[in-house]
């Protein structure tokens, strides 16, 4: 076996094992928005009801779903740059 080759393929093997790791990453992001958007959407939806109904807790629990979807898509786009910044920083070869 080639030292040299061996070095190579170990380097790129390691690469898209970081490469994967991020993207997997970025999906449980993506997972993460869907499922917190689905809360916050059903509780904005009770909280119009609440607000219909003359309740006064309605916007109070349509404040808290909107600032609860607003840290959601913060926590994505920080878990995404992050991933993104490993995947693209990861050296592809070694020398």
């Amino acid at each position: 076996m080639n030292p040299t080759l061996i070095k190579v393929a170990g380097a790129g093997r390691a690469y898209q094992s970081v490469a994967q790791s991020t993207a997997i990453a970025i999906q449980d992001a993506t997972d993460y928005l869907r499922n917190v958007s689905t809360i916050a959407v059903t509780a904005i939806g009770v909280g119009m009801a609440q607000v219909a109904g003359n309740l006064p807790q309605g916007t109070t629990v349509i404040s808290t779903a909107q600032s609860l979807l607003s840290q959601a898509i913060s926590d994505f786009a920080g878990i995404s740059a992050a991933a993104t910044t490993v995947a693209t920083q990861y050296p592809q070869s070694f020398s």
